[in-house]
Formats: structure tokens, C-alpha cells, sequence
């Protein structure tokens, strides 16, 4: 899976949810304390509210 975050192409296993959205975060953004994917960082900085984790559509789907 890619990370959500950095970029980097990692095994699932080896990783966690976005704390907002649910999207993979590898374990190694985990490690720095990244908890957040870059579109909910986004998000969170320009002040808008989190997506639950069924709003977001899957990578490379577009929206329904």
C-alpha cells in the first residue's frame, strides 16, 4: 500500500490508520508521530472538520 502520508510504498501490515479518515499511514510516519494523512493535515490546518471514515472515496475511484 502507499503511504497516505510520505509517499513510500509499504507492506499493509506494517502500518496504521489515519487517525481522521482511516487511510494507511506507514510505520515509519507512525514512528516521526504522523498520525494524520496529508489531506486531513490539510484539512485540519485550514480549519474545516474531519471526514468520517466513509466520505472519502477509495485511491484512484473517483467520488460517487
Amino acid at each position: 500500500m502507499i503511504c497516505r502520508a510520505c509517499g513510500n510504498e509499504e507492506r499493509a501490515s506494517e502500518g496504521y490508520p489515519c487517525a481522521d479518515c482511516g487511510t494507511f499511514i506507514c510505520v515509519m510516519c507512525d514512528l516521526r508521530g504522523i498520525v494524520r494523512c496529508r489531506e486531513c493535515e490539510a484539512r485540519r490546518a485550514a480549519g474545516a472538520p474531519p471526514v468520517a471514515n466513509g466520505d472519502r472515496p477509495a485511491a484512484g475511484r473517483p467520488p460517487a
